[in-house]
């Protein structure tokens, strides 16, 4: 049983999750011939203050329109 496990700031709507979601499952079940009902994707969201990038929290650097 694949489980893909992705980790995003936070900021996209429930539809661009529900497509990342579709195309990891499609992706898994083309590239290592997995059953599709034997695919897991987790996702987890945190907050742009707690994600950092070269010292500055994510929340920064879209603030100062660097991401």
């Amino acid at each position: 049983m694949p489980l893909i496990q992705v980790t995003l700031a936070k900021g996209r709507t429930p539809e661009q999750l529900r497509a990342l979601g579709q195309a990891l499952t499609d992706a898994a079940e083309q590239a290592i011939g997995a059953k599709r009902e034997t695919i897991r994707v987790g996702i987890t969201e945190c907050e742009p203050e707690h994600w950092f990038a070269g010292g500055e929290t994510l929340a920064e650097l879209r603030a100062a329109g660097k991401r």
